[in-house]
């Protein structure tokens, strides 16, 4: 038998057998650079959702204000227990591990974000955030559009249980995938009996050490079934020996969060990290909810930095959080809060400038009882387009969001 011929068969069997691997992690294959490539340090984006409108007016806190505590007479945090940031404002008592990143001067709060005519509707404002868009019809999101933009860039969406992708990611040029675990990466053989699937993997790893000698499809073929199964392999080792540097709490968001630092450990080249945190809509009883998220998502944010940090990627490291509206100024019959408007984004990496970036809205000039927006959020994504992912903000945004200065130069 002639060396193509076999050369030929082996990569066939190692196509037939389906390298049982879902399609993106080929597509995640084909496109990670080397460590030693351009492109393999660049940015991370992760950005954090903060599904059901987050009380934004008691996660930083204007603590002085006598008229915080009239408008929430059992919903005002104490004085003693806030996260003071100046002798103004303050953040929630539980956001220690965001207080923490603060005094290490990782931390940038963008204050009353918003856009004009706020829709109170959670599935029209998400899809207005996710899109970075107030048109009537939204098909494409602002993360989907910079994708396009950034050629072959491995990108996730790290889901829980029955969560559909989000709109803030379609339009890429390629599906970007929603996984849970490192688990959907490994190589999926199709024999039932153990002799078999050694007998499999025998086959795909031959296969995949081979070397072909002449290009053309044979060769393209070849590399990229080798690429593919090299990077499962990866991937399945980065998930049963990753030792993280800090202590991730036992959150269904730091589990996420520690996923994609695996990802970005075993050098695949992801870049971008969208991840979500349900349970925001807090109409009654909103205190301990609301504590409980706060917890949650300032242990899961300070163990991943630290993480991150650790290894070498803090200044190649920006974590976003928002949410589709704030809630209102004043606490309702129920001790909770409904739909309102402004809220404040946390901005969380080595490259911000940190400090808090536009005054605290008012909480006596309020519009229809909610707080008024001054920044509208296209200009904090503005600032990341084009600062921070080298993607021009007019072609995602259109005009009329001059970027927020919220980047060390």
């Amino acid at each position: 038998m002639s060396a193509n011929r076999r050369d030929f068969l082996k990569t066939s069997s190692l196509v037939a057998l389906g390298l049982g691997v879902p399609g993106f992690v080929s597509r995640t294959a084909l496109a990670a650079p080397q460590a030693s490539q351009s492109g393999a340090k660049d940015t991370l984006l992760v950005v954090i959702e903060l599904s059901g409108g987050n009380d934004g007016l008691n996660t930083v806190i204007p603590f002085k204000d006598p008229e915080y505590r009239k408008i929430r007479p059992t919903l005002a945090q104490p004085v003693a227990q806030v996260k003071k940031l100046n002798d103004e404002l303050a953040l929630h008592p539980n956001l220690d591990g965001l207080a923490k990143l603060w005094e290490k001067q990782a931390l940038c709060i963008v204050q009353g974000v918003g856009y004009p005519n706020p829709d109170q509707s959670h599935f029209r404002s998400m899809d207005i955030w996710q899109a970075g868009s107030t048109a009537e019809t939204l098909t494409e999101g602002w993360l989907g559009k910079a994708l396009k933009k950034m050629p072959a860039t491995p990108s996730f969406h790290l889901k829980t249980n029955n969560e559909k992708a989000p709109l803030a990611l379609d339009g890429a040029p390629v599906r970007v995938p929603s996984i849970k675990t490192l688990q959907e990466f490994q190589l999926q053989l199709a024999s039932a009996s153990g002799a078999d699937k050694k007998a499999q993997q025998a086959v795909i790893e031959g296969a995949a050490r081979t070397q072909g000698t002449k290009p053309g499809l044979l060769d393209f073929v070849q590399r990229t079934a080798t690429s593919t199964y090299e990077s499962s392999r990866r991937l399945q080792e980065i998930g049963k020996n990753y030792q993280p540097r800090a202590t991730y709490p036992d959150s269904e968001l730091a589990r996420r969060l520690k996923l994609a630092a695996q990802l970005i450990t075993a050098e695949v080249g992801a870049r971008l990290f969208y991840v979500s945190l349900g349970g925001f809509d807090t109409h009654s009883g909103q205190a301990p909810q609301h504590a409980a998220l706060m917890q949650e998502l300032s242990g899961a944010i300070h163990a991943f930095y630290e993480d991150m940090a650790a290894r070498g990627h803090k200044d190649r490291l920006l974590i976003m959080t928002f949410s589709e509206f704030g809630r209102r100024a004043k606490e309702n019959g129920s001790r909770g809060t409904d739909h309102g408007s402004a809220a404040p984004m946390f901005l969380i990496g080595g490259k911000i400038k940190p400090g808090i970036v536009g005054a605290h809205p008012s909480l006596t000039r309020l519009e229809m009882g909610n707080l008024k927006h001054h920044t509208d959020f296209r200009r904090v994504y503005a600032a990341i387009l084009d600062q921070w992912l080298a993607v021009p903000h007019k072609d995602v945004l259109g005009n009329g969001f001059p970027p927020l200065d919220i980047f060390k130069s």
